[in-house]
């Protein structure tokens, strides 16, 4: 049984002709159930009756019920049938646009090699939560369909840049408008060389790194063992199962943003006091106006009403000793987070939150100001070397370390497991 290259072209299931616009939808893992559904009022053919069919279903309903993903398997028959969604005749790779103000970036809706993922060739850099993994593999197993892509970031490939290029020169699929003014354009590469080109090109890479998506990814490998099982002597190794959907894009053209925290209490500390312990560790500098980091070490801190740059008053870890240890956002919760507050676990905390830095610092403000949270922090966004040192060191980055904007569109391509 001979082994799938890293990227494999799929049977996408896509949008039919002039259906995109009102089809597409935001990610599921962005918008809670009473967002998704008034986002979806008026809109019956919107991808949140797959995504989130728990919108179709009374208000209060278990997002993990079994009636939530028989209702997205029916809704998404549903748009099959009815030729809303349409299957390429044959395995293709897609041309794959984002284009958010002035930001562009462009890659590929590629099938990732499970094999791969199992392998660690395709990287991760954060642990998954079992009750998130369970859900997504319910939802393929339902739907018998990967409908939300992960995103993997690729070192740049001359051979790929080639094909993108070629096959963004022809009129798109399709482009339309999502959340945000996020424009999301899609091109057909259904050409046997470019195919070849794309799948070869990506057998050469040693390592590729899942940038978002980590849940979409475990879930996959799961699947794939299921069906394995399943099929038992019928499984040859090429079913689209064998993969998993993932949105593929260059390093150099993607953007992290900041990742910012905010802090429900003092640990008891009154304003001043806490003040006076942070500055045991960092130099402390009143700013007029936000205190927006403007490099790696540099944090702000908005509290009381006023802002403040901080800057490590003592050593911290460099990328050498410790790559994890010297992400700014393990300098702040180890310093203060940690060391003041007493939050030693952001995963299980509910003393912290999180919000990404596409909201900017006014929502910082607003979440101090408005007396729900007593601190915020801001940070310089994590880069893509930091998040690469991580993964290759085989190490996981703390939670909530990297917000990738723009976000792709739920909708756009699907993978049938057969």
């Amino acid at each position: 049984m001979a082994k799938l290259p890293l990227f494999s072209p799929i049977y996408g299931i896509r949008p039919a002709p002039g259906k995109a616009q009102e089809i597409i939808a935001p990610p599921y893992d962005v918008l809670d159930s009473e967002e998704a559904r008034e986002l979806a009022k008026g809109k019956p053919n919107s991808f949140l009756h797959v995504s989130k069919a728990e919108i179709d279903l009374p208000p209060g309903t278990d997002t993990h019920d079994e009636s939530v993903y028989k209702k997205a398997a029916e809704n998404f028959e549903r748009m099959m049938k009815e030729g809303l969604l349409i299957r390429e005749k044959k395995p293709c790779f897609y041309a794959y646009r984002l284009k958010m103000g002035e930001h562009v970036q462009t890659g590929l809706m590629v099938g990732a090699c499970v094999d791969d993922y199992d392998a660690g060739r395709i990287r991760r850099h954060e642990f998954t939560r079992p009750v998130k993994e369970d859900d997504r593999v319910n939802q393929i197993k339902y739907v018998k369909a990967q409908t939300g892509p992960g995103i993997i970031a690729y070192k740049q490939v001359p051979e790929i840049d080639a094909v993108i290029k070629k096959n963004t020169a022809k009129e798109p699929l399709f482009s339309a408008t999502g959340t945000g003014g996020v424009v999301h354009t899609l091109w057909l590469i259904d050409d046997e060389a470019d195919i070849k080109a794309v799948s070869d090109a990506s057998e050469k890479q040693k390592t590729v790194y899942i940038a978002d998506g980590h849940h979409r990814s475990a879930a996959a490998s799961r699947v794939k063992k299921f069906m394995v099982e399943q099929r038992g002597a019928a499984h040859k190794g090429d079913e689209p199962y064998n993969v998993y959907l993932a949105a593929a894009f260059p390093v150099n053209e993607m953007k992290i943003w900041d990742y910012n925290r905010v802090v429900k209490d003092l640990n008891g500390l009154a304003p001043e006091q806490f003040l006076a312990k942070v500055k045991e560790s960092f130099s402390v500098t009143e700013t007029k106006g936000q205190a927006k980091p403007a490099a790696r070490r540099e944090f702000g801190m908005y509290l009381g009403g006023k802002w403040y740059t901080m800057k490590p008053a003592v050593k911290t870890p460099t990328k050498e000793e410790d790559p994890v240890k010297a992400l700014d956002v393990s300098v702040l919760s180890d310093l203060v987070l940690d060391r003041i507050l007493g939050i030693k676990d952001l995963r299980k905390s509910d003393r912290v939150d999180f919000v990404g830095g596409i909201r900017g610092l006014g929502e910082l403000e607003k979440r101090v100001n408005s007396g729900e949270m007593a601190a915020a922090f801001a940070l310089f966004a994590t880069s893509l070397e930091e998040l690469i040192s991580v993964a290759d060191d085989n190490q996981v980055m703390p939670p909530k370390s990297t917000w990738f904007e723009p976000k792709l569109a739920d909708g756009v391509v699907s993978n049938p497991l057969l």
